[in-house]
């Protein structure tokens, strides 16, 4: 009862409250991002589908620290979602900063990926790790190709999607290092249609 209540009190957390970061923003005070009108529209766009990432990363994470019976495993998972609850901060203050919205459709994709991580955690912990370095392999690579779309002279945005890349690589390499078997192709290539669909919907709204 207790972990029911804390993964509902997660959910509740990050999809209405202002979440708070352990680390500072990374940023580049020196360097201020000066952006045309439409510069600002992308950065806006790219950063809002990177604050569902990390709305996603905090369901998936919760859930796969229900579904384990491995205390050391889920102190893992808790660690790894507070890691992500400082993206989710940096990314919500970027998208305020830029004048844009988060996406409305939030609390979908919170639900739909706490299924996912149930369903893996279920499906044992090897598997639930292998989906953990599957999920951030795919988040790395989209990460990349926003620091290849956002505007040059988008210091700040830049900086945490560095940061943000860079916690993903290690979450992976860790996860790796705690047991994670191999996903079929298959399975893959589900994760990267349902990202697609994801991060389309949520580059509008």
């Amino acid at each position: 009862m207790d972990t029911l209540l804390s993964a509902a009190d997660a959910a509740l957390r990050t999809l209405f409250a202002t979440p708070h970061a352990a680390r500072d923003c990374p940023t580049l005070p020196a360097e201020p991002s000066a952006l045309t009108a439409e510069e600002k529209a992308l950065s806006g766009a790219l950063m809002r589908v990177n604050h569902v990432g990390e709305v996603c990363a905090q369901a998936l994470y919760a859930s796969q620290a229900l579904a384990t019976r491995n205390g050391a495993l889920r102190r893992h998972f808790e660690r790894a979602g507070a890691e992500e609850t400082d993206h989710l901060a940096w990314t919500q203050r970027r998208i305020e900063e830029l004048g844009t919205h988060r996406s409305v459709l939030n609390p979908l994709w919170y639900a739909g990926a706490f299924g996912l991580g149930l369903l893996a955690g279920r499906l044992g912990d090897r598997v639930s790790l292998g989906f953990v370095v599957e999920t951030e392999k795919q988040v790395e690579a989209h990460l990349q190709g926003h620091m290849d779309r956002l505007p040059a002279n988008d210091h700040a945005s830049r900086a945490i999607v560095a940061q943000m890349k860079d916690d993903e690589v290690r979450h992976a390499l860790e996860a790796r290092q705690a047991g994670a078997v191999e996903l079929p192709p298959p399975v893959k290539g589900l994760m990267r249609m349902a990202a697609k669909v994801m991060t389309t919907v949520a580059h509008r709204i």
